[in-house]
Formats: C-alpha cells, sequence, structure tokens
C-alpha cells in the first residue's frame, strides 16, 4: 500500500490537493516575483534606487524563496518610506501636505515632486516625480506589501515550507516523506488545512499588489510615450 493511502484512507482526493497546493502557490510566487521586479525596474530607472532583481530559485525551498522575495518587498517598502522623508524635509509644510490632499490634482502633485526629485537626483523627468506620487498616494501598495510580507513569513514556517520547489516533479510520495519528518501523522491534515487558509488569503493579497504595480507601470508607459 502506498504511503499517501496509509496517510489519507478515507479520501484520495487529498493526494491530488496537496500537490495542487503547491502548485497554486508556486504560480502565485513567480507571478509576485515578475510584478516585483517591473516595479523594482521602475525604481531604479526613474527614482534613483538602486534595488537589485530577484528570480525564484528551483532547486531552493518555498521557504528560501519566500525569504527571496520578502527582503525584496522590504526594501520596496524601505524607498517608499524615504521618498517620503526626502519630501517632508526638503518641501515646505503646505506644499508637503498638498501631496496627500486628495482634492489637489494630481499634475499639481507631481510638478512639486519633480522639483525634490530634481535638487536629489540633479536632474528628474516628470516620470519621476509621477512615479513617487503614485507610491507615495497608493495605500494599497503600502498595505499590501506589508500584509505580503506576513503572509510569505507564516507560509515559510509552515510544515510544506521546507519542501524544495523541485520536488513537486517527482510526486506525492516524495512530498509526503519530506514532510513526514516535520510533523506526527495525525498532526499533517491540520497543517495542511491551515496552509490552504494561508493560501486563500496570499492569493487575495497578491491580486491586490499586483494591480497596484500594474497602475504604477500603466502609468509610466503612458508618461512615456
Amino acid at each position: 500500500m502506498a504511503l499517501s493511502d496509509l496517510l489519507f484512507p478515507d479520501n484520495p482526493k487529498r493526494k491530488q490537493e496537496l500537490i495542487n497546493l503547491h502548485q497554486e502557490l508556486l504560480e502565485c510566487m513567480s507571478t509576485n516575483f515578475r510584478a516585483t521586479n517591473e516595479l523594482v525596474g521602475v525604481l531604479n530607472e526613474h527614482l534613483g534606487c538602486t534595488i537589485t532583481h530577484i528570480q525564484m530559485r528551483e532547486s531552493s525551498t518555498v521557504k528560501e524563496n519566500c525569504d527571496i522575495i520578502i527582503q525584496v518587498m522590504s526594501e520596496i517598502q524601505h524607498q517608499v518610506q524615504k521618498i517620503d522623508s526626502d519630501m517632508k524635509e526638503k518641501l515646505e509644510p503646505v506644499l508637503y501636505q498638498k501631496l496627500y490632499d486628495i482634492k489637489e490634482p494630481e499634475l499639481e502633485k507631481i510638478a512639486i515632486a519633480q522639483k525634490v526629485f530634481s535638487i536629489i537626483l540633479g536632474e528628474a523627468t516628470s516620470t519621476a516625480g509621477m512615479v513617487a506620487i503614485k507610491l507615495l498616494g497608493s495605500n494599497l501598495l503600502t498595505f499590501t506589501v506589508g500584509k505580503l510580507i506576513s503572509l510569505l513569513a507564516q507560509i515559510g514556517a509552515s510544515v510544506l515550507g521546507g519542501i524544495s520547489i523541485t520536488i513537486i516533479g517527482l510526486g506525492i510520495e516524495m512530498i509526503l516523506h519530506a514532510i513526514l519528518g516535520a510533523v506526527e501523522r495525525n498532526q499533517l491534515l491540520t497543517a495542511v488545512r491551515s496552509y490552504e487558509k494561508h493560501l486563500a488569503e496570499f492569493k487575495a493579497a497578491s491580486e491586490k499588489y499586483q494591480r497596484a504595480i500594474r497602475e504604477v507601470t500603466s502609468s509610466v508607459r503612458q508618461q512615456v510615450q
């Protein structure tokens, strides 16, 4: 009898469920890697940042890949906070408040931000001002980055976080062999169900994150045309 049959005698479908969990997670993570690199490219090109692009490592574990994207998301958070600090330091209080006033025209906000970045970078286009305003005004982006960092940390710390990405191709038996070293058999289903919950939250937060990045990158493309 197969190991998975011993673990799941009441429901053979759970074998496939476990594989599906991993596949969904990896697809979602892969999309987040691509979206993050798009934002990194914009920050580096237009705001003078030097954030390193990232790549999923197929030979590494889920947790190790979570740590990779957490690190760059934390750097993005840091850069957005730095932009805000630079604006606050170099602008009169009235002008700084205008950046966050929803009643102020966006073009005026962009012009204000561009002046600051012209000082910081020596020269700056209106695209730099627009990116800065999009980032500062996007509570969705800043909120979802923090949410994603938290969810990625939870996923990395879960029972399946220690599984290598490449193990997917080796089949359910290898996956179960790997995770049995981490938990008792009677804890496995509970762990998997908890993992499902994390994944559902992760996918929802990822969609918001990717949508916010698309808004920034599409605005950049329109600006440079």
